[in-house]
């Protein structure tokens, strides 16, 4: 039983020797490429705050609560800054070391197993999802787009969209064959970004239109922060992170079997 033990908890932490390697190669040699997944939306922030906010007033919240719109927008935005550090890490880079650099040829060559690359790449890329969904929150409160204490756990939960995303991303980067391909990952992530009630309430939407929004990945992320960041909680809360504890859980597997196709000889 020991011995078994000791294996189980030998090989939980061999993805972390991969994840060491990744947080120190970025933070010594690109560290500016940790401030690409807050940047866009904290301008988008600034900009709605100091402009539409004041010309807007206020939109209907969650449970119909009239908030001011930069309230509304802030937790969206936090959610898409969250899948934006998902897609910045799980997209190009893995591409790079599964097909240019062949860094996971060398990696399996130790210890460690396909199965530990997808969870060193996605537990790493979820991390940096965190980071950047911490740091967007710590504005947002010094901006005044927090209603409640209840913001706090929008950061777990940006978090776990964050791991949702990078999972996807992982998977869907594990059936790229070119550079090429990356256009579609502009394709799904503006759209994503432009229609899941980040900007104005699913309620302005036809009913058949509002369900198509709630199947999209990004739309629990939002409405789950926006919840939290307003101090207006619903039944819908825990509908949301089962959905996307289910999605991290499916593309996790996902990835996980295409990549160990890819790598495995």
């Amino acid at each position: 039983m020991v011995t078994a033990l000791a294996r189980a908890a030998g090989r939980a932490r061999r993805p972390g020797a991969l994840v060491a390697r990744n947080f120190s190669v970025q933070v010594r040699a690109v560290p500016y490429v940790w401030a690409t997944g807050v940047i866009e939306p904290l301008l988008y922030l600034l900009s709605i705050g100091i402009g539409l906010g004041h010309l807007i007033g206020t939109v209907p919240g969650p449970n119909g609560v009239p908030v001011p719109y930069a309230d509304f927008v802030a937790p969206g935005l936090l959610a898409t800054s969250a899948m934006n550090g998902a897609i910045y890490e799980c997209t190009g880079n893995i591409f790079a070391k599964l097909h240019w650099t062949k860094l996971y040829d060398a990696v399996i060559a130790t210890p460690l197993a396909p199965a530990d690359v997808a969870a060193a790449e996605i537990g790493f890329a979820t991390f940096r999802c965190g980071l950047y969904a911490g740091v967007f929150l710590a504005m947002m409160a010094a901006l005044g787009d927090t209603s409640s204490w209840w913001a706090l756990l929008a950061l777990p939960c940006a978090t776990l969209l964050g791991a949702a995303f990078s999972a996807m991303g992982f998977a869907a980067t594990c059936f790229m064959r070119s550079w090429t391909d990356f256009d579609k990952i502009t394709i799904v992530s503006m759209p994503l970004f432009l229609f899941s009630a980040t900007f104005y309430p699913l309620s302005e939407l036809p009913r058949w239109l509002q369900v198509a929004v709630e199947a999209l990945p990004l739309y629990p992320g939002v409405d789950l922060c926006r919840q939290l960041c307003l101090g207006h909680l619903s039944a819908s809360a825990a509908g949301d992170i089962a959905y996307l504890l289910a999605v991290t859980v499916l593309a996790l597997e996902i990835g996980r079997r295409r990549v160990t196709r890819l790598l495995a000889p």
